[in-house]
Order: C-alpha cells, then sequence, then structure tokens
C-alpha cells in the first residue's frame, strides 16, 4: 500500500481558520468590553492593579530584567495593556489611532524578551568561549592539593541515613513530635571543625502554624556525620524566619522583599561558629545574553531567628559559610567548560575532548562532598561523552570560593556507579546497599569510600576502592579495619611509597593460645591470642571467614596492622 504524502495544503487551511476563530473571539471580548460604563472600567482596572499586586507580593519576582520568573510576569502585564489599549480605541474615542499605535510598545517590550532569550544561547557567534569560562578551572596535584584522611573526621552517613537518625532523634521529644517536623533541608556543613548535616524543625501543618506561631520553631536537628550521633539542639531564641512560614515571615519572601532587584539562587541552611542558625542566599549574576552564563555575584545572610539581614560579596563571605556556590550551579558550570571548550559545533558534531561530569542512580546528578580545613568541596567525576564507563578524571571545587580543581587519572579511573556495583559484589551474600562515594586521600592515592547499608538504612560495613587500580575492594565492619585491608592491599600492589608500605601491615607467625568471639554492630569477630605474645589479633567475618576452622594449639601465619592499644587488625584474605 503506498504511502500517502501529508497534505500541507490541508494543514494550513485548518491553522488559518482556527487562528480566524481565536482572532473574531478576541475581537468580541474587546467590543463587549469597549460596551461597559467607565464606572465598570475604572472599577476593572483598580480590581487588576490589586491582583497585580497581590501576586507580586505572592510570588515575588525578582525585579531584574535578567530573572525569567519576572519577564512572566512583564509579558502578562503587556497583554493586558494591549487589551486595555484595544478596549480603548474601540469606544470610538478622538484618540483610537494615537492608542492603536501605543500598542507598538508593549509588543516591542515583548520582542526584547524574545531577542534577550535568543542572545543567550550558546550557538550565537562567541557565546560558546563565554560559556567555557565562566567556571575557572585549573589543574592540581591531588597529593599535595588534599590533606590524607584522618579518620577521625571522615563521614561515614549520607543523607538518607543522617534523615533516619534525625528522625529517631526527634521521636525521642514527644512535645515536639506533636507540633513540628523536620524539614527535608539537611545541609552538610563543617561545624567546628565537624562533617555534619543541619536542618530546621517545620510546622507540622497549617493549624499547628496557627498555634506556633507567635513562639516559633524552638529548635533544629543536628546529626554528626561521623559518629552517627543525632541531637535535636534547643534554641534560646526561637526561629522565626522558615520556609514553613506562610505569610509575611516566610524566609523566601522576607529575603526578596529586602533586596527585591537580586536574583536568589537554591538557599542553604547553615550554622555559625557559635550555633546560631542562618539561611544563606546566593545571589546570581548573569554574564551572556539576559539568562544565560549563570554565576554567584554575591551572597545575603539571614539570621532565622530574627530576620536580620547582611550582604556581602562573594569574596567577602564569612569563612563558616560553607555553600556560597549551590552544588547544581557549579556542576551546570563544569559541563559548560567541557562541552564549549571546542566551540559549539565541537559540542555536538566532533565532540573531541567533549566531557562532562558523571551521573548518579536514577540519572541525577552525582556528586558529594569533601571537608578539608573550614570549607566543603563538591566532588565529581568527569568522563568522556562518547565513553561513560570511566573516569577520566574529577574535579573538587570550593563552595565558598568557587576556586575549582582539575585532577587528570593517568590510567582512567572507576565511575561512581562502578565503584559502587564492585563494593555491593564483594558482599552480595549479605544484600548490602553502598553510598554514594566520598573521595579520601589514602596515602596518596584518590580512594573511593562508602558505607554498605542494610535493607533498614543501618551502616553495616565499609568499602575502600582505588579510584584508578578499581578491580580489588576492600571492606570492614569498622572504618579502621577498612583502613588496613585497604593498606595492605595498596602494598600488595606496589601502590604505597616505601616508608608507608614498611609501616601498613607485617607478618605474624605462632601458635594459637586462645580463641574467642563476639559481635559487634552486628558482624561477628574472633580474637586470637597466640602463646607468648600478649597481642590480641581481630579476625573480621565475613571477610576471614577461614579462622573458624582454627582451635587453640594450631599453628598460623597471617597479616596484620600494626597494633593500637594491645589490638592489632588482621588484614589479609587468606591464611597460611
Amino acid at each position: 500500500m503506498p504511502v500517502q504524502e501529508p497534505d500541507f495544503k490541508d494543514f494550513f487551511e485548518q491553522l488559518k481558520r482556527e487562528v480566524g476563530t481565536a482572532s473574531s473571539q478576541s475581537g468580541s471580548l474587546v467590543e463587549q468590553m469597549a460596551k461597559w460604563s467607565r464606572r465598570a472600567l475604572v472599577i476593572a482596572g483598580i480590581v487588576l492593579v490589586v491582583v497585580l499586586a497581590a501576586s507580586y507580593w505572592w510570588f515575588h519576582p525578582a525585579l531584574n530584567l535578567g530573572s525569567p520568573r519576572v519577564w512572566t510576569w512583564i509579558c502578562g502585564i503587556c497583554l493586558v495593556v494591549i487589551l486595555g489599549l484595544a478596549v480603548a480605541a474601540a469606544r470610538g474615542t478622538k484618540h483610537a489611532a494615537v492608542l492603536k499605535k501605543l500598542m507598538v510598545l508593549p509588543i516591542a517590550v515583548i520582542a526584547v524578551f524574545l531577542v534577550g532569550l535568543l542572545l543567550s544561547q550558546p550557538f550565537v557567534p562567541g557565546n560558546a568561549e563565554r560559556y567555557a569560562t565562566v567556571l575557572q578551572t585549573t589543574d592540581g596535584d591531588f597529593a599535595t592539593d588534599i590533606e590524607q584522611v584522618d579518620y577521625a573526621d571522615v563521614p561515614v552517613i549520607d543523607r538518607d541515613s543522617a534523615i533516619l537518625l534525625g528522625n529517631r532523634a526527634m521521636g525521642s521529644i514527644p512535645e515536639y513530635v506533636s507540633q513540628f517536623e523536620i524539614a527535608d533541608t539537611y545541609s552538610q556543613i563543617n561545624y567546628n571543625g565537624r562533617p555534619v548535616r543541619v536542618s530546621p524543625l517545620a510546622y507540622a501543618d497549617l493549624f499547628k502554624w496557627l498555634s506556633n506561631r507567635d513562639s516559633g520553631i524552638p529548635a533544629y536537628v543536628l546529626v554528626d556525620m561521623v559518629t552517627q550521633e543525632a541531637e535535636v539542639v534547643r534554641l534560646e531564641q526561637p526561629i522565626l524566619y522558615s520556609d514553613s512560614e506562610p505569610l509575611l515571615r516566610n524566609v523566601d519572601r522576607h529575603v526578596q522583599l529586602c533586596y527585591p532587584t537580586y536574583m536568589f539562587d537554591q538557599k542553604s541552611f547553615e550554622l555559625d561558629d557559635e550555633g546560631n542558625p542562618w539561611w544563606v542566599y546566593p545571589v546570581q549574576r548573569k554574564t551572556i545574553g539576559l539568562f544565560g552564563g549563570t554565576t554567584v555575584a554575591r551572597v545575603v545572610l539571614v539570621n532565622a531567628c530574627t530576620g536580620e539581614t547582611q550582604d556581602f560579596a562573594v569574596e567577602e563571605c564569612p569563612t563558616w559559610v560553607d555553600r556560597a556556590y549551590p552544588a547544581d550551579l557549579l556542576i551546570e558550570q563544569y559541563n559548560w567548560s567541557g562541552a564549549y571548550q571546542g566551540g559549539w559545533l565541537n559540542s555536538w558534531l566532533g565532540q573531541e575532548g567533549v566531557v562532562r561530569t558523571t551521573s548518579g542512580t536514577n540519572g541525577e546528578l552525582g556528586y558529594n562532598y569533601l571537608a578539608q580545613g573550614e570549607d566543603i568541596y563538591l566532588y565529581t567525576g568527569v568522563s568522556s561523552v562518547t565513553a561513560d564507563n570511566s573516569n577520566v578524571g574529577f574535579i573538587l571545587v570550593n563552595q565558598r570560593t568557587g576556586d575549582s580543581r582539575y585532577y587528570a587519572l593517568s590510567q582512567g579511573g572507576a565511575t561512581e556507579d562502578s565503584a559502587m556495583a564492585s563494593a555491593e559484589g564483594q558482599v552480595q551474600h549479605l544484600g548490602y546497599q553502598a553510598t554514594y562515594p566520598l573521595l579520601l586521600n589514602v596515602a596518596g592515592q584518590p580512594t573511593y569510600f562508602m558505607a554498605l547499608k542494610d535493607a533498614a538504612g543501618l551502616v553495616k560495613m565499609y568499602a575502600m576502592i582505588n579510584v584508578e587500580q578499581y578491580q580489588s575492594v576492600a571492606t570492614g565492619s569498622t572504618v579502621g579495619e577498612c583502613q588496613e585491608a585497604y593498606l595492605g592491599m595498596l602494598a600488595a600492589d606496589g601502590l604505597l611509597a616505601e616508608e608507608d608500605a614498611a609501616t601498613s601491615t607485617h607478618e605474624v607467625t605462632g601458635t594459637i593460645a586462645s580463641v574467642a568471639q563476639a559481635v559487634i554492630e552486628g558482624n561477628s569477630h574472633f580474637y586470637v591470642t597466640l602463646e607468648g605474645d600478649e597481642t590480641i589479633y581481630d579476625f573480621a567475618l565475613p571477610g576471614l571467614v577461614e579462622i573458624v576452622t582454627y582451635a587453640p594449639g594450631d599453628t598460623i601465619s597471617f597479616s596484620c596492622a600494626e597494633k593500637n592499644d594491645d589490638v592489632a587488625t588482621v588484614t589479609v584474605t587468606e591464611l597460611a
């Protein structure tokens, strides 16, 4: 049966009829309004002004030509002005011709919006190069730039686990549970040198707000990501400005009306050095056309208790601020540089040298945070757009200063998803799920570190994988065990410096004097002593399950880490 060609003539005839119908309906509306009395038109105008004022107060778009939201508002006003001029002209006044000519003005405003939108696109000559330089990224030396890991400060839980722990802490305070819930903010910050997640309480519903709005929100939740301890911190002065306030004290409305021309990006909830709660609002600046090349120019701080605001240039914001640059914006900026460094045409045709940040699970942005000194760094892997099965490098971006460093991997490296799959495969018989990896510097080696959680979301084990040599996985039921197993693996692969390799593990041979078993955090451990040796050797299961075949009097040989408090962690995968 022959394929029927589309009849474009019929299509355009139908389109013409529909446009004609719409025009006649519009003309009918203008004619009807032209018959209204002057009083009715005045009342309609007053109602319109009130509606516009109320909509501005409620939606509070930034009064800035770089804001897409305000252009929606402006274009709506222009359409109303065009309608008003058409009605006035239709009433047959002597200025009808002038009124019709005035319609050019709102039409011109809409045209400015469309032209500004066009000039913001990367295909406009010169724009691709400008997009590529919005984020200035320099090459870095990982072993030099990033401090070697201090396991006392390694965050071992992710956001989901923090939420679980926060809910448990909240459940211990019944007078709060009945009136408040925890907001889903859970910002990760460095607080007094510790990586924590913090989130304010929120009114449970509208009626709870009516009952408690005068006294405010009494506390916030603080989750230590190292010790996994969560607490509800009671405030001497309550939080009055928050997301859960629907009216005047809504913090978004409050800060926008204080700075009507500022375009605010994604805010975060943070604590200063004294534990006082603040909202941190990055202020956007458009650098390409009307809407393109977004970056951060300033930071506005809002005291969550008093509503007091402070305005800083981004390079002058206080050091306790951790998130002046939102993570999503930094990733978008790096993807611009990765896509357009060779020009716009190369970004979708040749794609030579085009790279992008790696994706997380379900296609979401894949990133994590690294605490260094007083700052939080955004970490994400970088892969080629033509082959996403390995990383060619990774970036670290200071979220307070915007300083961006790229670290190339000479041999390529595992993507974060691949590392998670490897870790889960190591404990597949237990059914644990890996968290998104955290990047650590272990003996100068870039290393993925992740927690392994059970079905209830509880952390049961830990895993470490070398980013470049990702065939082997080190696991342990504690961070210390995982560390020692990983160092032993690095030593076996010849990846440790001589001084590190010499101190990482040592060989032990002897006759077993005693064997004792214990369960710690849901994992079995066998503790072995040898004749003539006061050290207690810790064999963690399931990694060293062969120990169950040994009994007192048997001769045994193994490798272990240097002992700590008379206890040494066994690191070998096979016993001799």
